[in-house]
């Protein structure tokens, strides 16, 4: 009974709201590794509430008396990350008119969240792990080693495994993070905590705007445990805000909360990534490639030592002995190969006869693998037009306001930033 109070103690002072076994589980982890110094690694999809999770930690710490700065690692233009971190000196680069403290050094003898650490370049990633392995940093400008103590807790909605694997994120630095994991559920696998939590929205929305809290009649309730909420808990509270705010009647049905709900759920969570399938194809053909030419220099080779040995008494003994090498000879390869047909695109004089019998008998083959190019190359095109069309519309929903389009789309501003860049969407 104890254990269980201080647990809903904890929840209603972080604003938890809940009783998912997944989520009372990453709060028992929080509340186990919040008294030592380790650091900890907070992953869940976009708007799942991890930062809720940072505090509960730094609260529960040995740096609770110290600062809790929260940074988003993919709201930082890549070429200032350092200086925000680490602080710089005066004329350090241009602009630096003063000597400036970054967020380490704010937070020494606290706590510094950095949520989406997935986004981080990796030349600050380098700077972030020798923070970790010996608290010291070098500010941007200078050379004096300045030493540091601070709580480090990452955050982040991406796969960091596959990051590693596309040399987008180091591995020391994963490891090094990931004392600690603590995973946050998606909102789709909380159950009945999606009902506590629209309640929960409804009564604060009903306060703010001094109007009577929305309520769903079981068809709607119904339909709501069963919508997959890419955007998790920030899109439910998005969701219950504009019902509150545009209804007039107080009761939702299952058809006006329908009305509100984006119909293509399945496509909005993430933006399209080459698959690792088609990155595999794309290997192969050019795999391929070197194959066959390799094959053509081997039987050019060969075609020439050939003739040179063939010049000579001695060289033709020496044929007769390792007759098996030169099995197939440029002469012989003529007499072996292959019908080709007429207007063939096969049929010239400037291909060596060894290599035109390669081609010509790996023609199917190479057909085949063309096609499968060609498929997935339409398939690439059909992706993105559908991205571009997603990213279209959410700008034109929120009237661009790219903080609010980012989130819908469950992705970083800076991702949303270089996507309407690639697009021309300006």
């Amino acid at each position: 009974m104890q254990v269980a109070a201080e647990l809903n103690h904890l929840k209603q002072q972080f604003g938890i709201v809940g009783n998912a076994p997944a989520l009372n589980r990453a709060i028992e982890i929080a509340t186990q590794v919040a008294p030592t110094e380790l650091s900890v690694l907070i992953t869940g999809e976009s708007g799942t509430g991890k930062e809720s999770f940072s505090k509960l930690i730094h609260s529960l710490s040995p740096y609770k008396h110290g600062k809790f700065i929260a940074i988003n690692c993919g709201a930082i233009p890549e070429g200032t990350i350092d200086s925000e971190l680490f602080g710089h000196e005066k004329g350090a680069f241009t602009g630096a008119v003063e000597m400036r403290k970054g967020y380490f050094e704010e937070a020494n003898g606290g706590t510094i969240f950095l949520d989406e650490i997935g986004e981080m370049p990796i030349s600050t990633q380098t700077k972030l792990l020798r923070v970790l392995e010996y608290g010291e940093f070098i500010k941007v400008g200078s050379s004096k080693i300045q030493k540091v103590k601070v709580r480090v807790i990452a955050a982040t909605n991406v796969n960091l495994l596959d990051a590693i694997y596309k040399g987008k994120f180091r591995e020391d630095l994963y490891y090094r993070l990931n004392t600690v994991p603590i995973q946050i559920p998606p909102l789709r696998e909380r159950g009945a905590d999606i009902t506590l939590l629209f309640l929960k929205f409804a009564t604060e929305f009903a306060d703010k705007y001094y109007i009577k809290p929305i309520q769903l009649t079981e068809d709607a309730q119904d339909l709501l445990l069963h919508y997959r909420f890419p955007g998790n808990i920030r899109q439910l509270k998005n969701l219950v805000e504009q019902i509150s705010v545009l209804e007039v009647d107080r009761l939702i049905d299952r058809k006006k909360l329908k009305d509100y709900l984006p119909p293509d759920q399945q496509v909005l969570p993430t933006l399209y990534r080459p698959s690792h399938t088609q990155e595999s194809s794309k290997e192969r053909e050019f795999l391929f490639k070197i194959l066959f030419d390799m094959r053509k220099e081997m039987h050019d080779l060969q075609g020439l030592i050939f003739e040179l040995l063939n010049s000579s008494s001695q060289g033709k003994e020496i044929i007769k002995t390792h007759a098996t090498l030169f099995k197939k000879t440029p002469n012989r390869l003529e007499k072996e190969m292959l019908p080709v047909p007429s207007n063939s695109i096969y049929e010239t004089d400037n291909l060596q006869p060894a290599y035109a019998y390669i081609k010509h008998q790996t023609k199917p083959f190479i057909q085949q693998h063309t096609q499968e190019v060609e498929t997935i190359k339409e398939e690439n095109l059909s992706i993105e037009a559908k991205e571009k069309e997603l990213i279209t519309k959410a700008l034109e929903k929120f009237k661009h306001k790219r903080k609010k389009a980012a989130e819908v789309l469950g992705i970083s501003e800076r991702t949303l930033y270089r996507k309407i860049n690639e697009y021309n969407l300006e």
